[in-house]
């Protein structure tokens, strides 16, 4: 395979792995701010499991990190060209924490 090509299954990866909706809105979010696995989870309304296994996906894949603080993992985006694609392709789109009740 050329490098070119290599290039282009690099980048086709990281769609694959951010058309998940799940994954996109999480993403999305982490942009607008770092966040912990609960605030996600209360956010979007879904189980702490499979905001865990969707955020393992996105760590996995170098587009997430996590740091502790505290008891608590907080995540952020690191890739910046996911970061450009995002703000770029969900401009119109809320991030999660909009939405969340004080």
């Amino acid at each position: 395979m050329s490098a070119r090509l290599a290039n282009y299954e690099k980048k086709a990866e990281t769609l694959k792995i951010l058309g998940h909706p799940v994954r996109l809105c999480i993403v999305n979010g982490l942009i607008a701010g770092e966040c912990n696995v609960t605030t996600i989870k209360d956010c979007l309304n879904l189980p702490q499991s499979t905001i865990s296994q969707h955020l393992g996906i996105l760590k996995a894949y170098g587009i997430i990190k996590g740091k502790r603080d505290g008891l608590k993992m907080v995540y952020s985006v690191v890739d910046e060209e996911v970061i450009d694609l995002m703000k770029t392709f969900m401009r119109e789109a809320e991030p999660f924490q909009e939405g969340k009740k004080n």
